[in-house]
């Protein structure tokens, strides 16, 4: 009889440790981007792309994740200065974006029993945007400003339909609510899109317009880009730059200039606690400090009372050595750079107006499985060693199941600086210089014998993603 009960307990034993070595299907794979940031953040950039593509060969990437590859496959390569090879990929991603974002929206509530990690990744809204401005500053590093003009184009309209596209999803989810009975009584509403204007896009508009000789539309972008600054405080919480797309003693040097690198998601740790009296689900902070603080609140039905842990994404920022950028013409400094734009401040901004939705998503699957997780351990709960080891199988599968989706792109860059220099035409040494807070050169690049022309764009791009 021991060595039956005995036996019966192996099944228990092999299904814990079969659920611990298969929840790298289930978590996001993040730290095989270690190496690749370390070469990025060296200059070894042709390095870090080798990485990555040794990365998508040994599967690191799944299918499910090919826009994240596409659109990290494109970074890396504009970092290295394989502008076809990097468009390429870019336009992959946006393509993928399109598909994955309409196949999302049907196949959403399969995350209800799994988790986020097992649907295909669409891209978060700002990485998407982003695919178009760094085709854009591909195509001006190849001369060709007719293609630069199509793809911010195409950024701006992306900005403009934003709205929709929440309203959009709003409608879908409430469909599915009413025929749910854990959203069931949930509303959501689409939220205001705070951000469908970005000032960088305008900024490159604005150039290739006057590049063009056309200063009526040139006037235009550049009353867009002010709007930018006055209509987004919450974007742009800084001073606008002092830009200008025209001299009538000389003609316009635009200077672009990337630093650091863009905030990643972690994994926030909570708890639910539901009370069945007030019909009340209550989140609150998991952690050694938390001290059972409340991170939020639903009013929601509930036939019990139960206590269990889910995990959210939440961005996080990346340190930066960087504080400013300085410009030298022919070895001699011609100024600083301006801030234009912030992504880690964009993408907290578009990430805001989803997170709502996947927040209640999040929390209406972390109800259902805490509540199967509860009554399947009553039912397994035979006692002895055997009850013991099926409990802990729940406990582990409930466990390892609820991982927050921590998928995002790891090589974006963090702050856009430009800066417009008036200069006779001519051929120039130009000099950028990454500058900490105390005033010490981190990085540099050197641009030998640039040609400023009478007619045409002026632009020259530098970056550093310390």
């Amino acid at each position: 009889m021991a060595i039956r009960n005995r036996l019966k307990i192996i099944p228990w034993a092999i299904l814990i440790f079969a659920l611990f070595i298969s929840c790298s299907s289930l978590s996001t794979q993040k730290g095989f981007y270690d190496p690749i940031n370390a070469d990025l953040l060296e200059g070894e950039y042709d390095s870090a792309v080798v990485k990555l593509e040794n990365a998508r060969e040994n599967n690191k990437f799944a299918d499910k994740d090919r826009f994240l590859y596409y659109l990290d496959a494109g970074l890396a390569n504009y970092y290295a200065a394989n502008f076809d090879s990097s468009n390429a990929k870019l336009t992959q991603a946006e393509n993928s974006a399109e598909e994955l974002f309409t196949r999302s929206i049907s196949r959403a509530a399969l995350s209800y029993v799994i988790n986020d990690n097992v649907l295909e990744y669409p891209g978060e809204d700002y990485e998407v945007l982003y695919t178009n401005i760094f085709k854009a500053l591909n195509y001006l590093a190849m001369d060709n400003a007719e293609d630069a003009f199509v793809e911010v184009r195409r950024a701006n309209l992306k900005l403009e339909l934003l709205e929709q596209k929440y309203v959009d999803l709003a409608q879908q989810f409430q469909k599915t609510a009413d025929e749910d009975t854990v959203l069931s009584g949930l509303k959501y509403e689409a939220p205001d899109v705070r951000f469908n204007n970005d000032a960088f896009a305008r900024y490159l508009g604005m150039h290739l317009y006057a590049s063009r000789g056309d200063y009526d539309n040139a006037r235009i972008a550049y009353d867009y880009l002010v709007n930018a600054f006055q209509s987004q405080p919450d974007v742009y919480d800084f001073p606008m730059p002092d830009v200008k797309y025209y001299s009538e003693n000389g003609y316009i040097l635009s200077v672009v200039a990337l630093s650091g690198r863009a905030p990643v998601k972690e994994a926030l740790n909570l708890r639910l606690r539901t009370d069945k009296d007030l019909n009340l689900v209550q989140i609150l902070y998991d952690g050694p400090d938390s001290s059972d603080t409340e991170y939020g609140h639903l009013p929601v039905p509930v036939s019990e009372d139960y206590y269990f842990k889910f995990a959210i994404p939440m961005l996080i920022e990346r340190p930066s050595q960087i504080d400013r950028v300085f410009v030298k013409i022919n070895g001699e400094v011609a100024g600083q750079l301006q801030l234009i734009e912030d992504i880690g401040k964009v993408s907290r901004e578009t990430y805001e107006a989803r997170k709502t939705l996947m927040y209640i998503r999040t929390l209406a699957r972390a109800i259902v499985k805490g509540l199967f997780a509860h009554k399947a351990k009553e039912k397994a709960d035979t006692g002895g060693l055997g009850g013991w080891l099926k409990k802990a199988a729940i406990d582990v599968g409930t466990d390892i199941l609820e991982n927050a989706d921590l998928r995002c792109s790891r090589l974006l860059p963090n702050r856009i600086y430009v800066s417009d220099l008036e200069l006779e035409p001519g051929v120039y040494d130009i000099t950028f210089e990454f500058v900490d807070s105390e005033g010490n050169i981190v990085a540099s690049k050197s641009v030998e014998g640039y040609r400023v022309l009478e007619n045409g764009l002026n632009l020259v791009q530098a970056f550093s993603l310390r």
